[in-house]
C-alpha cells in the first residue's frame, strides 16, 4: 500500500471527512514520527511496533559500475521492530491457509 491508497482506504472508511483533511492528518502522522526520530528519540505504537533509529559505523564500500573503494560515513538509520499483535496476526493468517 502506498500512501495515496491509505488516504483513500482512510476516505472510504470516514465519508464525513473531506481528503485534504485526511492528508493533513496522515501527514502529520508520519511527521511526528520522522521529528522524534530525528531528535534521537522512540516512537511506540501498541500493538503495532516502534520505530526508533540505529547508528551505522563508517565504513569503505566499493561503487558497483567502477569498483573504486568510496568513503560511506557514518549515519543513523530507521529501525522497526513490530509489535507483538502484528506478529500474531501476521502468522494467524499463516496457520489458517496450512489448515
Amino acid at each position: 500500500m502506498i500512501r495515496s491508497e491509505l488516504v483513500q482506504k482512510l476516505c472510504d472508511d470516514h465519508p464525513d471527512l473531506t481528503g485534504k483533511e485526511i492528508e493533513r492528518v496522515v501527514s502529520a502522522f508520519f511527521d511526528s514520527i520522522i521529528d522524534q526520530l530525528q531528535q534521537g528519540g522512540r516512537v511506540e505504537l501498541r500493538g503495532f511496533g516502534a520505530f526508533s533509529t540505529r547508528e551505522r559505523d563508517a565504513r569503505k564500500g566499493r561503487n558497483p559500475r567502477t569498483g573504486d573503494t568510496v568513503d560511506v560515513d557514518a549515519k543513523r538509520v530507521p529501525y522497526f521492530k513490530p509489535g507483538k499483535e502484528m506478529r500474531e496476526r501476521l502468522n494467524l493468517s499463516q496457520v489458517t491457509a496450512a489448515e
